[in-house]
Protein backbone atom coordinates (compact mmCIF):
# COMPACT_ATOMS: atom_id res chain seq x y z
CA UNK A 1 0.00 0.00 0.00
CA UNK A 2 2.46 2.60 1.01
CA UNK A 3 4.22 4.69 -1.32
CA UNK A 4 1.53 4.94 -4.31
CA UNK A 5 2.07 8.08 -5.85
CA UNK A 6 -1.28 7.79 -8.42
CA UNK A 7 -4.60 7.82 -7.00
CA UNK A 8 -7.85 7.62 -8.97
CA UNK A 9 -10.73 10.36 -7.99
CA UNK A 10 -13.94 8.03 -7.21
CA UNK A 11 -16.36 11.31 -7.51
CA UNK A 12 -17.54 12.81 -11.14
CA UNK A 13 -18.57 16.22 -9.68
CA UNK A 14 -16.32 18.85 -11.04
CA UNK A 15 -16.19 21.08 -7.81
CA UNK A 16 -15.31 17.97 -5.25
CA UNK A 17 -12.34 17.36 -8.12
CA UNK A 18 -10.92 20.61 -8.58
CA UNK A 19 -10.79 20.82 -4.15
CA UNK A 20 -9.07 17.38 -4.07
CA UNK A 21 -6.43 18.67 -6.51
CA UNK A 22 -6.08 21.43 -4.64
CA UNK A 23 -4.93 19.64 -1.93
CA UNK A 24 -3.99 15.96 -2.95
CA UNK A 25 -2.49 17.48 -6.43
CA UNK A 26 1.09 17.93 -5.44
CA UNK A 27 2.09 15.05 -3.94
CA UNK A 28 0.03 12.46 -5.76
CA UNK A 29 -0.95 12.08 -9.49
CA UNK A 30 -4.45 11.91 -9.65
CA UNK A 31 -6.49 10.60 -12.19
CA UNK A 32 -10.08 10.98 -13.37
CA UNK A 33 -12.54 8.55 -12.40
CA UNK A 34 -12.84 5.53 -15.25
CA UNK A 35 -15.08 6.29 -18.37
CA UNK A 36 -18.37 4.07 -17.82
CA UNK A 37 -17.91 3.31 -14.23
CA UNK A 38 -22.00 3.19 -13.41
CA UNK A 39 -22.67 5.36 -10.23
CA UNK A 40 -21.93 3.66 -6.65
CA UNK A 41 -25.41 3.52 -4.68
CA UNK A 42 -24.30 5.22 -1.49
CA UNK A 43 -26.71 3.21 0.91
CA UNK A 44 -24.22 3.57 3.50
CA UNK A 45 -25.45 4.52 6.94
CA UNK A 46 -22.65 6.71 7.64
CA UNK A 47 -20.11 9.26 5.86
CA UNK A 48 -17.51 6.57 5.95
CA UNK A 49 -19.38 4.10 4.77
CA UNK A 50 -20.46 5.82 1.53
CA UNK A 51 -17.05 6.99 1.29
CA UNK A 52 -15.56 3.21 1.24
CA UNK A 53 -18.41 2.21 -1.58
CA UNK A 54 -17.28 4.48 -3.57
CA UNK A 55 -13.62 4.11 -3.10
CA UNK A 56 -13.87 0.46 -3.15
CA UNK A 57 -15.84 0.12 -6.72
CA UNK A 58 -13.29 2.94 -8.25
CA UNK A 59 -10.35 1.25 -6.68
CA UNK A 60 -11.76 -2.98 -7.98
CA UNK A 61 -12.42 -1.56 -11.75
CA UNK A 62 -9.13 0.82 -12.03
CA UNK A 63 -6.86 -1.65 -9.96
CA UNK A 64 -5.36 1.63 -8.85
CA UNK A 65 -5.20 3.09 -5.82
CA UNK A 66 -8.54 5.51 -5.12
CA UNK A 67 -9.58 8.14 -2.87
CA UNK A 68 -13.17 8.85 -2.31
CA UNK A 69 -15.12 11.29 0.42
CA UNK A 70 -18.39 11.85 1.59
CA UNK A 71 -19.95 15.19 3.65
CA UNK A 72 -23.08 15.72 5.18
CA UNK A 73 -24.57 18.38 6.33
CA UNK A 74 -25.65 18.63 10.06
CA UNK A 75 -27.75 21.06 11.13
CA UNK A 76 -28.69 21.29 14.50
CA UNK A 77 -32.32 22.44 14.98
CA UNK A 78 -33.00 20.00 12.01
CA UNK A 79 -31.83 17.17 14.33
CA UNK A 80 -28.32 16.46 12.26
CA UNK A 81 -30.37 16.13 8.90
CA UNK A 82 -29.95 16.12 6.16
CA UNK A 83 -26.45 14.84 7.34
CA UNK A 84 -25.36 11.42 5.64
CA UNK A 85 -28.52 12.03 2.90
CA UNK A 86 -27.28 15.29 2.00
CA UNK A 87 -26.92 14.60 -1.69
CA UNK A 88 -29.99 13.05 -1.68
CA UNK A 89 -32.05 15.51 0.50
CA UNK A 90 -34.79 16.48 -1.73
CA UNK A 91 -35.22 12.77 -3.48
CA UNK A 92 -33.29 10.60 -4.99
CA UNK A 93 -33.00 12.83 -8.51
CA UNK A 94 -32.89 16.23 -6.89
CA UNK A 95 -30.09 18.57 -8.26
CA UNK A 96 -28.32 20.82 -5.47
CA UNK A 97 -30.71 23.93 -6.30
CA UNK A 98 -33.50 21.23 -5.03
CA UNK A 99 -31.80 20.61 -1.86
CA UNK A 100 -31.06 24.23 -0.96
CA UNK A 101 -34.86 24.51 -1.54
CA UNK A 102 -35.82 22.08 0.75
CA UNK A 103 -33.24 22.87 3.57
CA UNK A 104 -34.34 26.81 3.85
CA UNK A 105 -37.84 25.48 3.44
CA UNK A 106 -37.31 23.71 6.39
CA UNK A 107 -35.78 26.34 8.58
CA UNK A 108 -37.86 28.97 7.23
CA UNK A 109 -39.45 29.61 11.04
CA UNK A 110 -36.01 28.96 12.82
CA UNK A 111 -34.68 32.41 14.09
CA UNK A 112 -31.46 33.24 12.62
CA UNK A 113 -29.92 32.31 16.20
CA UNK A 114 -30.33 28.78 15.91
CA UNK A 115 -29.57 27.87 12.73
CA UNK A 116 -25.89 26.21 13.87
CA UNK A 117 -24.89 23.58 11.26
CA UNK A 118 -21.93 21.68 10.66
CA UNK A 119 -19.85 20.63 7.45
CA UNK A 120 -18.66 16.95 7.92
CA UNK A 121 -16.31 15.26 5.41
CA UNK A 122 -14.52 11.37 5.79
CA UNK A 123 -12.30 10.78 3.11
CA UNK A 124 -10.79 7.66 2.29
CA UNK A 125 -8.20 5.86 -0.32
CA UNK A 126 -8.45 2.35 -1.03
CA UNK A 127 -5.66 0.62 -2.19
CA UNK A 128 -5.62 -3.21 -4.51
CA UNK A 129 -4.38 -5.37 -0.99
CA UNK A 130 -7.56 -3.89 0.52
CA UNK A 131 -5.39 -1.40 2.81
CA UNK A 132 -7.60 1.89 3.47
CA UNK A 133 -6.35 5.06 5.23
CA UNK A 134 -9.38 7.11 6.41
CA UNK A 135 -9.17 10.97 7.95
CA UNK A 136 -12.18 13.14 8.42
CA UNK A 137 -12.06 17.25 8.65
CA UNK A 138 -15.33 19.38 9.71
CA UNK A 139 -16.49 22.70 10.00
CA UNK A 140 -18.74 24.46 12.27
CA UNK A 141 -20.96 27.55 11.07
CA UNK A 142 -24.64 28.74 10.16
CA UNK A 143 -27.03 28.11 7.90
CA UNK A 144 -27.91 31.80 6.26
CA UNK A 145 -31.79 32.60 5.27
CA UNK A 146 -30.79 32.73 1.79
CA UNK A 147 -28.20 31.56 -0.87
CA UNK A 148 -25.63 34.28 -1.48
CA UNK A 149 -22.48 34.24 -4.05
CA UNK A 150 -21.51 32.43 -7.14
CA UNK A 151 -18.50 29.43 -6.17
CA UNK A 152 -18.60 26.43 -4.60
CA UNK A 153 -21.34 23.56 -5.00
CA UNK A 154 -23.88 22.04 -3.24
CA UNK A 155 -25.16 23.87 -0.10
CA UNK A 156 -22.01 26.78 -0.56
CA UNK A 157 -24.39 29.34 -1.12
CA UNK A 158 -26.29 28.98 2.45
CA UNK A 159 -23.12 28.08 4.62
CA UNK A 160 -21.64 30.67 6.26
CA UNK A 161 -18.83 29.17 8.30
CA UNK A 162 -17.53 30.29 11.73
CA UNK A 163 -14.84 33.16 11.30
CA UNK A 164 -15.69 34.14 7.95
CA UNK A 165 -17.09 37.80 8.08
CA UNK A 166 -20.82 36.29 7.38
CA UNK A 167 -19.59 35.28 4.06
CA UNK A 168 -20.86 31.97 2.31
CA UNK A 169 -18.62 29.49 1.09
CA UNK A 170 -20.09 30.19 -2.51
CA UNK A 171 -18.68 34.28 -1.69
CA UNK A 172 -15.36 32.89 -0.70
CA UNK A 173 -12.66 32.42 -3.34
CA UNK A 174 -11.50 28.84 -3.99
CA UNK A 175 -8.37 28.74 -1.59
CA UNK A 176 -10.02 30.64 1.12
CA UNK A 177 -12.82 27.98 1.19
CA UNK A 178 -9.99 24.97 0.64
CA UNK A 179 -8.13 26.98 3.30
CA UNK A 180 -11.03 26.08 6.11
CA UNK A 181 -13.55 23.86 4.75
CA UNK A 182 -14.58 20.41 6.16
CA UNK A 183 -13.16 19.05 2.82
CA UNK A 184 -10.01 20.85 2.69
CA UNK A 185 -9.38 19.65 6.78
CA UNK A 186 -10.11 16.05 5.55
CA UNK A 187 -7.76 16.26 2.42
CA UNK A 188 -4.74 17.58 4.52
CA UNK A 189 -5.24 15.01 7.28
CA UNK A 190 -5.18 12.62 4.83
CA UNK A 191 -2.42 13.56 3.04
CA UNK A 192 -0.13 13.78 6.29
CA UNK A 193 -1.48 10.14 7.12
CA UNK A 194 -0.40 8.71 3.60
CA UNK A 195 2.71 10.45 3.82
CA UNK A 196 3.66 8.69 7.03
CA UNK A 197 1.82 5.11 6.21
Amino acid sequence: MPGATQLVLATANAGKAEEIAAVLGERFDLLPRPDGLAEVVEDGETLEANARLKAAAVCDASGCAAVADDTGLEVAALDGRPGVRSARYAGEDAVAADNVAKLLDELATTPEGERRARFRTVVLARYPDGAEVVAEGSVEGVIATEPRGTGGFGYDPVFVPDGSGGRTFAEMAPEEKNAVSHRGRALRALAERLASA
